[in-house]
């Protein structure tokens, strides 16, 4: 994803790539001259990265997944200080996707069970995807469930697909399916772009794709 974030930010006029960092070298010189920071390493790194955001004041796009509870609150502590994008997924999709399934489920009620289906590539570590687990969570939310432990979960892995994904809304007369599917693993660049380009004028805060396509100019 770095890479293809690169070659992105090189072929657009208006964006300039100020560096690409890698773990061990020195992040304060790529950061003091950058107006905002794309983060899609591993979780291994992300202390670091935050403890540098902070200590530059310079916002934050976050795309990370597999993160834990003390990275997570992490990122939450370096938000009171810098504006930070942190979401599972960054297509605007899923999160036209999120509220759309927050939505139904609010209004279905727990008469309807609900499945999340998904499919990623082999090489894929997490399961259920973030993005599986954040609509999960999404629905839970909307019906004042603790956890997602009345969501059933779905998952397969095979060959080289970028992320399907399948919410389906079900009761004992008819059936509601949610459906979104990444063609191109160039989408997740693209919104991390827009993200980037979105936050670094934003007031500190913990801010995620649902900000971002809210709050986007529209074409």
């Amino acid at each position: 994803m770095g890479q293809a974030i690169a070659t992105s930010v090189l072929q657009r006029a208006d964006l300039e790539l100020t560096g690409i960092w890698q773990r061990g070298e020195d992040i304060d010189p790529l950061l003091a001259a950058a107006d905002v920071l794309i983060d899609f390493s591993l979780p291994e790194a992300t202390q670091d990265i935050i403890a540098a955001v902070v200590r530059h004041q310079k916002p934050l796009v976050c795309g990370v997944s597999g993160l834990d509870e003390q990275q997570l609150r992490l990122l939450e502590r370096a938000s009171a200080k810098v504006p930070l994008v942190f979401d599972r997924n960054m297509s605007i999709g899923i999160a036209v996707l999120e509220r759309s399934v927050r939505d139904a489920a609010a209004s279905l009620g727990d008469d309807f069970e609900v499945q999340v289906s998904e499919v990623h590539h082999v090489h894929k570590k997490d399961s259920p995807s973030g993005t599986a687990l954040k609509l999960g969570e999404a629905i839970a939310s909307s019906r004042g469930d603790i956890g997602t432990g009345k969501v059933r979960f779905e998952v397969e892995r095979r060959g080289d697909v970028p992320g399907d994904h399948e919410v389906t809304m079900f009761s004992a007369t008819e059936k509601l399916t949610f459906t979104h599917r990444v063609t191109t693993r160039q989408v997740f660049v693209d919104g991390a772009i827009l993200a980037a380009q979105w936050v670094v004028e934003k007031a500190p805060g913990l801010y995620s794709m649902q900000d971002v396509s809210l709050g986007r100019p529209k074409s």
